[in-house]
């Protein structure tokens, strides 16, 4: 299963977590995907969205 809106294509990205004692350790940041049933070409299909994407097509 792939992490990504099936709509924008908004993926995981990668960053890194900085405490105050500035010791780095790698993080993932991961999309707020919800699975929602769309109709597409007048057929439904369940796709995974970004919220912002949800936001848009509501």
């Amino acid at each position: 299963m792939s992490i990504k809106c099936d709509i924008c294509g908004k993926g995981s990205m990668v960053g890194r977590n900085v405490p105050h004692s500035k010791h780095r350790t790698k993080k993932t940041f991961l999309p707020n995907l919800q699975s929602h049933k769309v109709m597409v070409e007048g057929v439904k299909k369940k796709l995974k969205l970004c919220t912002s994407c949800l936001k848009t097509i509501s």
